[in-house]
């Protein structure tokens, strides 16, 4: 096992990482809610995730990789506000919401899929598993964390002396600043709903004005409960589902850097009341993608998405690349100037794997290098998962003087983690006319003609080929 140093969101340091049980990892991953295209800042977290994991496997761990599909109860507001945005987005696009969750999902799998993230071990759905959230939620009620308004199921964070320790919480600050915007019967500025009532005016007909969210219709998603007819909060399912899958404690527990302040923290509050035990080992957290010096996101108007990028003929590999030039826990800007820097980075990086041939015996010098190299590597990526360090390292190597087929080893080898499918990288078939064209230029060069010179190279171009001139000779590429 390489030994792995993470930052605990839950510490604030970086700690040697221990599992709970030596060998293997259970990883949680907050998944998307299925109500519209996920945009590229949602997919920087994914892709966070999906180096950890790969490290976690380079490192010598079984993963078991559990992601959640949010397919209700998400509110359009995160503390409990507005309406259930699979419902809202439902009602604008014209389909049910069942419908809608469907077609989303695809889309996100489909995400995955261009972007070389692997696939968790384990897809589960907060639809699939009501019985198991109404459960967790009667035990919470038998232990007196609960209370109950007109439109659902509260959790009593004063309750639990430790509420907030994850995000570091002024609880006295938010209830001196709160504004109960939208549920005045909450006792708590920071309590959250675990069960929300469908249609709360039918439940308490004395109250006469209309609760934010609620309609006198039918909704696509809803079940009986102990407590009425309704669907359960946001935050319950994720409890409910990694604890099914992954026991009451477990090791890792990852999502956006804005889960941390709300969704995560709640999570929390609500596993360690019913279990009275440590809910999570370790935290982590990806920052966000920005644009213009701002958050991107749906909210703020300016969300892009993979299907966008990919209609602009961007290589969606060159976006999982851009990402990898800033470490998770910074926050990276997006242009399409670095998109763009990206893509060509991209291109070259593979060009430089085809144009890799055997060139000499490989010698105890070339061995020591490439030692060297790997070693550099893993320190890298086991140091917080350190991807710009990493990736600099690899272009190191390429330009250096290792042997070629160590090169191409070693490639292989760091590509397990880039996820950038380097090792299906062929070799160009170059056409015998193009080869000619080359050659002849490269005697024109010989003879100092650089009029001709250009001119040939200007036609190689016009064909599609690019004409490079290295130390050792010139080199083609598509």
């Amino acid at each position: 096992m390489l030994p792995l140093h993470l930052y605990n969101t839950l510490s604030r340091t970086k700690e040697l990482f221990q599992p709970l049980k030596p060998g293997k990892v259970g990883l949680y991953t907050c998944g998307p809610t299925v109500y519209s295209d996920p945009h590229i800042g949602n997919l920087r977290t994914y892709l966070f995730e999906d180096i950890l994991r790969r490290v976690l496997a380079y490192a010598g761990y079984k993963v078991k990789h559990v992601m959640n599909i949010t397919d209700v109860g998400h509110l359009t507001g995160d503390r409990d506000m507005g309406e259930d945005k699979m419902q809202k987005s439902a009602r604008e696009q014209r389909k049910t919401a069942w419908d809608l969750a469907k077609l989303y999902t695809l889309v996100f799998k489909e995400n995955m899929k261009d972007l070389h993230m692997l696939a968790p071990d384990i897809w589960c759905k907060a639809t699939d598993h009501i019985k198991e959230q109404v459960a967790l939620i009667q035990i919470l009620e038998k232990k007196g964390f609960t209370y109950q308004t007109s439109d659902g199921v509260y959790f009593d964070t004063a309750r639990l002396p430790d509420y907030g320790k994850l995000a570091h919480l002024n609880i006295e600050g938010l209830r001196e600043g709160a504004r109960v915007e939208v549920n005045d019967e909450k006792k708590n500025p920071t309590d959250f709903a675990l069960w929300k009532l469908s249609n709360p005016l039918v439940r308490h007909p004395e109250r006469t004005e209309r609760v934010e969210g609620s309609t006198l219709q039918k909704r696509d998603m809803e079940w009986p409960s102990p407590w009425g007819v309704g669907f359960p909060g946001w935050h319950i399912e994720c409890s409910a589902m990694s604890m099914k899958y992954l026991g009451e404690t477990f090791d890792m527990h990852c999502g956006g850097v804005d889960h941390i302040a709300v969704h995560h923290t709640n999570e929390i509050a609500q596993s360690e009341a019913a279990t009275g035990k440590q809910f999570v080992k370790y935290w982590m957290h990806g920052e966000f993608l920005i644009i213009n010096e701002g958050r991107m996101g749906k909210s703020e108007g300016n969300a892009m998405t993979l299907v966008g990028l990919k209609a602009k003929a961007y290589d969606p590999l060159a976006y999982r690349y851009l990402t990898l030039t800033a470490h998770y826990r910074q926050k990276l800007n997006f242009t399409w100037e670095s998109l763009d820097a990206a893509q060509n980075a991209l291109n070259n990086l593979r060009d430089h794997v085809r144009a890799l041939k055997p060139e000499h015996p490989v010698t105890a010098t070339d061995r020591k290098l490439a030692q060297n190299f790997q070693e550099r590597f893993d320190k890298a990526i086991t140091d917080d998962l350190n991807m710009p360090e990493a990736l600099a390292l690899t272009w190191d190597m390429l330009k250096s003087e290792l042997e070629p087929r160590l090169k191409k080893q070693l490639v292989k080898t760091f590509d397990k983690i880039f996820g950038l499918g380097l090792d299906k990288v062929k070799a160009y078939k170059i056409p015998p006319e193009i080869k000619k064209l080359a050659r002849d230029r490269e005697a024109a060069r010989k003879k100092k003609d650089w009029a001709k010179s250009d001119e040939i190279r200007k036609h190689i171009e016009s064909l599609g080929w690019k004409v490079e001139d290295t130390e050792k000779g010139f080199v083609l590429r598509k």
